[in-house]
This record gives C-alpha cells, structure tokens and sequence, in this order.
C-alpha cells in the first residue's frame, strides 16, 4: 500500500542530516535524520530511514524507524516494516500488520486540545436525556 510520490528531496541512504530541517513540498529519507524538528508537506521515512525528531507535516508514511512525535493534518500510514516510538495526532491513522508502535495515539479531524475532557462530556450528555418509554 506505498503512496506514489514525487520527492522533490532526498536523505539518500548513507547520508546523516542533522539539526531543524524545513521542506516546501516532498521528502523522501532512506538515511540519516537527527535534530529538533522535521517540517515538510509530505515524507517518507524508507525501510532503511532513521528519524529521530518530531515530524510535522500533511502526511508522513513510515517504512523505517521514527523517534519522536508525528504530527500530520491529512494522514499518516505505517507500513508493516515502521517501528515508531512517540506519540501520533492526526485525523486518519493506517496501521499495516506487523508495525510497532509505542505512544499515544489522538485521531480526530476538529483540534481539540483535551481529548479526554472532550470525550468525558459527550459520555456523560447521553446520560442526561430523556429515555424514551418502552412499549
């Protein structure tokens, strides 16, 4: 289930890059990342790819390692060969078979800034209306 993208850049296998990195467009890492932060529209990390920084992006598909958090607007797809450690937010969330993952995850397409709170009053409105009689 690999997404067909055209990388306009490119962390290429035996290549270290570290410190804050910002992308307009299209990532591809089958290297080396290690810094703060990893700021691009759309990466890959390859089944050969390192990471460890906090991802931000519109949508990040993992066949490698990650370390760090994972911020993505659209989505976020890892494949059965990802091992990630660090929280995940984003409103669509693909798991393949075989995946690790170690973090918290929040699926939601609205920004809620506490879930938990957010979800404790929608279970407690159903408890406060009416029931309807049985007939």
């Amino acid at each position: 289930m690999q997404q067909d993208t055209d990388y306009n850049s490119r962390i290429n296998e035996n290549c270290f890059f570290e410190g804050r990195y910002t992308v307009n467009g299209n990532l591809r890492i089958d290297g080396k990342f290690e810094g703060t932060s990893l700021l691009v529209d759309q990466v890959m990390v390859g089944v050969n790819g390192r990471v460890k920084a906090d991802i931000d992006a519109t949508s990040v598909v993992v066949e490698g390692i990650v370390i760090g958090n994972i911020h993505a607007t659209r989505r976020i797809l890892l494949l059965s060969t990802a091992r990630v450690l660090g929280d995940i937010k984003t409103p669509e969330l693909i798991i393949q078979d075989g995946v690790v993952l170690e973090g918290k995850c929040s699926i939601s397409h609205s920004q809620i800034n506490d879930m938990s709170a957010y979800i404790e009053s929608i279970y407690t409105q159903k408890d406060k209306q009416p029931k309807q009689p049985v007939s």
